[in-house]
């Protein structure tokens, strides 16, 4: 009886064991921290070198957080366009920011009848943004304020991909080589043409400095540090969120594939494939709106290690998603107890996890091990 006692034990132990081993974070493991409030409709966070943080809002403002007090950063551009889902979107510190000081930001710009996704340049000095370069400008212009992709990371080589979306009424420029909606854009540090690009040799200029093509609202984007992977995801319509392993001169398929439908339920297509055209490594139907994405491998939570950190706008939680052999292994679902639209999730050098929530009164939150 006392045998069967304690093999029961040890199986209960196990299949504990295999549970956590699998994505999951026990409630009693972490505490949720507010680091701020306050924060208008935050889309993005970077962590500078000296512990202070700097994050992007979408009505145009740059805030940095010092030992839990907010102040403004000066110098932005004054051509940021604040409406529907445009504004100030991503921003990332160039690879030798210690050095340089360089941040890029990106942003819609323009006007309700002619606006595009631009990314800046920009040496941050205290409080101050100077010396601003355009390093990119998405052609052609649009006349519609959703779908501006805006996501940005730099690859090993040091060169900057940025993610563009298809503009929703434009859809069909996704497969346009002449057109820079819908696509993942390469270029150097500082907006010139890499010499490697896959459509260097078109005669549309546009196109040298295509990536990868195909894509609808992309609005996540990391590198797997190990292996140098691109994985990116986007919104599909009703339905049909992807995320995708991103390869040069690779066609991703919107809007000739997808397993969404429009918001009318009209078909949009009667593909899910064809030829010449990636299937997603992953896919969300219903949507999740999937938001910030980040690759985690620390010692702080273990289990979540080789998986990806991805914000979910629609159900107001974080998804731990494991890649393994080009396939998902397995997703779980984090977080859910904070109950609000995650617009970002980071993960800081000690391995702790910081989400920005979307919202007029939007929250940095840091979760930690107790």
């Amino acid at each position: 009886m006392r045998a069967q006692f304690v093999c029961s034990l040890l199986f209960l132990h196990m299949c504990v064991s295999s549970l956590v081993s699998a994505g999951q974070l026990m409630k009693d493991d972490y505490v949720i921290e507010e680091v701020a409030d306050g924060l208008n409709h935050p889309w993005s966070l970077a962590f500078l070198p000296n512990g202070e943080m700097l994050i992007a809002e979408r009505n145009g403002g740059l805030v940095k957080i010092s030992d839990g007090s907010a102040s403004q950063i000066d110098g932005l551009p004054n051509d940021v366009f604040v409406a529907g889902q445009g504004g100030l979107q991503d921003i990332v510190l160039h690879p030798e920011f210690s050095q340089n000081n360089l941040v890029y930001l990106s942003y819609a710009a323009g006007n309700a009848n002619a606006n595009q996704l631009k990314v800046i340049r920009a040496q941050l000095q205290q409080n101050t943004l100077l010396n601003i370069d355009t390093v990119f400008a998405a052609k052609p212009m649009k006349d519609t304020p959703v779908h501006y992709g805006a996501r940005m990371a730099f690859m090993a080589d040091g060169t900057l991909l940025v993610t563009t979306g298809d503009g929703f009424d434009y859809r069909e420029d996704a497969q346009r080589l002449s057109s820079q909606l819908g696509k993942i854009i390469r270029i150097h540090d500082d907006g010139s043409l890499p010499k490697d690009n896959p459509f260097l040799q078109h005669k549309e200029e546009n196109a040298r400095y295509i990536y990868s093509l195909g894509h609808r609202n992309p609005q996540g984007m990391v590198l797997e540090p190990r292996s140098g992977k691109v994985f990116a995801h986007e919104h599909g319509p009703a339905g049909g969120d992807e995320i995708n392993i991103i390869e040069s001169a690779k066609n991703y398929g919107w809007p000739v594939i997808t397993f969404g439908k429009d918001y009318s339920g009209a078909m949009i297509t009667p593909f899910t494939e064809y030829d010449g055209m990636e299937q997603p490594l992953h896919d969300w139907t219903p949507s999740i709106a999937p938001s910030g994405m980040a690759y985690y491998d620390n010692k702080m939570f273990p289990s979540l290690n080789g998986g990806l950190l991805i914000g979910s706008l629609k159900f107001r939680d974080v998804r731990w998603v494991k890649v393994a052999g080009g396939e998902v292994e397995s997703e779980v679902v984090l977080f859910d107890e904070i109950d609000e639209r995650i617009r970002d999730v980071r993960v800081a050098g000690d391995g702790s996890i910081y989400l920005l929530t979307d919202s007029a009164n939007g929250r940095l939150l840091r979760i930690r091990s107790k």
